[in-house]
């Protein structure tokens, strides 16, 4: 005699559980977020196109940062120039100037004889003192007249 009665068979359940794939998508995500901006090193210039636009009179005068062909740095502000030792000076004076003023344009001038490295290093010490946007200071192109 059987008695299954009170018995049933189970059946399996074919059925993924998604709430582990969910909660791991959810850390990586914050994860990228956060790492996001301590990856991202570039910075941000307003490169000039081959005709390149002057300041308009309305702007105030830039702040310009030089590297000459010696390698020297000097800031200019107002038509005052001043020589700078180092890297991290010209990024500190740049930024005093911007709390002074912060929608003043900021500007790089190398010259063309100075390494690449150089003018990057400039760039770079000008982000780190908080400065957003580098625009090229640029000779015009000269104007061939075929007369």
């Amino acid at each position: 005699m059987r008695y299954e009665r009170g018995r049933r068979k189970s059946r399996t359940v074919a059925e993924i559980n998604v709430v582990p794939y969910i909660d791991v998508m959810l850390v990586l995500l914050v994860i990228f977020i956060a790492t996001a901006p301590v990856v991202m090193q570039g910075v941000t210039v307003d490169l000039p196109q081959a005709e390149a636009e002057s300041l308009n009179e309305d702007q105030r005068t830039p702040i310009i940062a030089t590297v000459d062909k010696a390698g020297q740095y000097f800031v200019s502000v107002d038509s005052q120039s001043v020589k700078i030792p180092d890297l991290d000076t010209v990024g500190q004076a740049v930024a005093d100037e911007l709390r002074k003023d912060p929608n003043r344009p900021v500007v790089v001038q190398g010259d063309a004889q100075v390494a690449y490295d150089s003018v990057i290093q400039l760039m770079n010490a000008l982000k780190r003192a908080g400065v957003e946007s580098v625009g090229l200071v640029t000779d015009p192109i000269p104007v061939i007249s075929s007369e």
